[in-house]
């Protein structure tokens, strides 16, 4: 049997967060080396995460506990205010970053990959760890292919920070990549009320609810002469991302370099 891999958990006490620590706690091939959380420092981690005590006690600080503790991989989902500096820090201690946290510029991507470079190692900043989520996104891209008039809409609730959501921007960056730029509507529309239209990318729409009640959905919405083609996926809990981030766990430990987009990983 191979090694377990060594895993510190960032942003424990969070929704996020804490699933993470249940994955962890309960997959043979993963160990919990620390777990992270501003607000929930000195509580074992395992009862936090509604587990039975895992002997792993919170600590307030990541770089105490990268550090102090022997990890492979750092997962975070905090919030864009501090994902970028988690990031840097684990790759200076030679921790590869698996990060599901959204809000990082192309420019601050570039610059993690050379640092994931320099210290020879793999990292993943991924918009979203759903597996339907991703096919959604191949699926759109495809479609875009033959039907080059689309919008965006996503749903979230209505505590989330930043909008669009980043499942919907990497969504419309590879629609992107397969569709040349078409700007979309009657050129001379007017927008009654500001922001009325959506977001302009492209050529084409992006939308965000935030409403509560609501957890995570995505839909691109195609529209052709006498026909349209809708792709949605719903999430209904954050369980169902685990999944894809145990997988996110492993592959880091394989290549050099950092990775944007968990569909690298989905054929």
């Amino acid at each position: 049997m191979s090694e377990k891999i060594r895993v510190i958990v960032a942003g424990a006490g969070g929704r996020m967060g804490k699933e993470v620590v249940k994955l962890v706690l309960q997959d043979d091939e993963l160990e919990l080396a620390a777990a992270v959380d501003r607000s929930s420092q000195e509580q074992d981690a395992g009862r936090l995460a509604g587990l039975p005590d895992a002997g792993v006690i919170v600590c307030e600080d990541l770089e105490t506990a990268l550090s102090k503790y022997s990890a492979d991989v750092l997962v975070d989902f905090t919030t864009p205010q501090f994902a970028y500096t988690n990031t840097a820090l684990a790759i200076k201690y030679g921790v590869r970053p698996v990060i599901g946290t959204t809000g990082f510029t192309p420019e601050q991507i570039t610059e993690l990959d050379k640092q994931c470079q320099d210290q020879g190692i793999g990292g993943l900043i991924a918009p979203n760890f759903s597996i339907g989520a991703i096919l959604l996104m191949k699926f759109a891209a495809q479609a875009a292919k033959y039907f080059p008039h689309l919008e965006i809409i996503e749903y979230h609730g209505d505590q989330k920070l930043d909008a669009p959501s980043g499942t919907a921007i990497k969504t419309a960056e590879m629609i992107s990549e397969v569709r040349k730029e078409l700007r979309q509507g009657n050129p001379q529309e007017e927008e009654i009320i500001e922001g009325s239209r959506g977001g302009y990318y492209n050529g084409f729409r992006i939308h965000s609810v935030r409403l509560p009640g609501v957890f995570a959905q995505e839909e691109v919405v195609f529209g052709g002469f006498g026909q349209s083609l809708k792709i949605r996926h719903d999430s209904y809990e954050r369980s169902g991302y685990m999944p894809g981030v145990k997988l996110g766990i492993q592959k880091v430990m394989e290549y050099t370099g950092m990775i944007y987009g968990f569909d690298h990983f989905i054929e």
